[in-house]
């Protein structure tokens, strides 16, 4: 069995990393570059940053900030928002990323995915799923795009077999729902998806507490999980959440 990973993540707008809940109420909190710098210090198996606005925006991401980032840490690092094209992927892997999300482009154009795995391996691509939970009594969580404004109508499940099958190398999903609440992450949904599909799942939205990375690696199956702001404040850190999970006879790296 694969250690499971612990990633910080740099949700990023205006050139700040930001939290917020919901997806909404964001408030700023550090600077990227010295946030980067930090979690590679404190340990981290990962770094994802995510410009936010990008997609909503219609614009690209900020190339330099990327790059400044990518010169502070050595361990693997991934970005996201406002992907579009072939090229767009190219250049930011030029500025230093190791992996990159698809989210609203990969919806809007499935394509995107397949050519992105053929041209520079699935294992650079990551499928970044926001979801959230449907209230009628069917049940079951829908995606949205553009930054958690829009719902598609697409079923969160059959869009992450149908992303495995396009080629991507992972998935990073995002409980809407329990996104900045801090009452841990949405362990149904985890389940449903790493049930359905055999590529790595990254589970985000809600940690609060060590429990909840616990029992999103094990009952909920994933093979990372991501936080912000318990990280971000300083209220939790890297090596408290692994040696917790070491505790419980979770492996970790």
């Amino acid at each position: 069995m694969l250690a499971k990973r612990i990633i910080p993540c740099l949700d990023v707008d205006n050139g700040r990393v930001v939290k917020g809940v919901q997806f909404v109420s964001l408030v700023d909190a550090g600077d990227p570059v010295e946030q980067a710098k930090r979690y590679d210090i404190e340990g981290a198996d990962e770094l994802t940053f995510l410009d936010i606005t990008a997609s909503s925006d219609r614009r690209g991401i900020v190339g330099n900030l990327v790059r400044s980032v990518a010169d502070q840490v050595f361990i693997p690092f991934t970005v996201g928002g406002g992907l579009r094209s072939v090229e767009d992927v190219r250049a930011i892997l030029r500025s230093g990323a190791d992996k990159v999300t698809l989210n609203t482009a990969a919806v809007e154009n499935p394509d995107l995915i397949r050519a992105c795995a053929e041209t520079f391996g699935s294992q650079c691509v990551v499928v970044a799923i926001d979801a959230r939970r449907r209230s009628s009594a069917s049940g079951g969580w829908d995606v949205y795009t553009h930054g958690g404004r829009t719902n598609v109508f697409l079923d969160v499940v059959d869009w992450t077999q149908q992303a495995q099958e396009l080629g991507a190398g992972e998935i990073l999903l995002t409980s809407m729902d329990r996104d900045g609440t801090r009452d841990g992450y949405d362990i149904d949904l985890c389940r449903a998806v790493t049930s359905a599909v055999k590529i790595p799942v990254i589970a985000s939205g809600g940690a609060g507490q060590l429990e909840h990375f616990y029992d999103a690696l094990t009952t909920g199956a994933a093979s990372a999980v991501l936080a912000a702001s318990l990280f971000h404040y300083g209220e939790l850190s890297i090596e408290q959440v692994k040696s917790y999970l070491r505790s419980r006879g979770v492996e970790v790296r």
